[in-house]
């Protein structure tokens, strides 16, 4: 389906998986552990970030800034420096857009509930982004790209070789040729 601000979202059909990561896996986080989880209601995910120019449709005076120097304001860039209030907020205006039910309930302009039932627009839960992430028609990867390191050309947008004057920890192998972020 297509959103009022032009947002493509593919639906999925979850399946269980394991989210996380084992003790002897390079790279795990102190606080990731290996947990099962079942999703088992479909639903929908864009097929892309949002957007500056779509977010300055809800919110025109939106600034995404800079990092050292580099703009992350470009219409085409992710939308950033967007709180979970601010990301929730804007999944009801879109929602009122194209007349569907509010996902959040809101008072005083801040959310303070969530209709689970509700078919209007919603963030993903850390485990359907965690799934969507992986997914793929053959199974889940490893990682988005596939099972090894480093990325896959083209795979997408990571801290490579081109941010290497940005940020101080780089993926060697990799070059997406952009130092900050790329186009949606």
């Amino acid at each position: 389906i297509t959103s009022h601000v032009g947002d493509q979202l593919k639906l999925f059909r979850p399946t269980a998986f394991t989210m996380g990561a084992s003790r002897r896996e390079g790279g795990r986080r102190a606080n990731e552990v290996l947990t099962k989880v079942n999703l088992s209601r479909a639903f929908y995910l864009a097929t892309k970030e949002v957007s500056n120019a779509q977010y300055r449709r809800y919110a025109p005076s939106h600034s995404s800034g800079n990092v050292q120097g580099n703009s992350l304001d470009g219409d085409s860039q992710p939308a950033v420096k967007v709180s979970w209030q601010d990301a929730a907020l804007y999944c009801n205006w879109l929602s009122a857009q194209d007349g569907l039910p509010l996902a959040y309930k809101v008072e005083a302009d801040k959310v303070v509930g969530l209709n689970v039932q509700a078919l209007g627009y919603r963030l993903p839960t850390e485990a359907e982004w965690a799934w969507a992430a992986r997914y793929s028609k053959n199974g889940l990867l490893k990682y988005p790209w596939g099972a090894e390191l480093p990325p896959v050309e083209k795979s997408g947008n990571y801290a490579d070789r081109s941010a290497a004057f940005v940020i101080g920890r780089i993926v060697t192998e990799y070059d997406d040729n952009y130092a900050v972020s790329a186009p949606v």
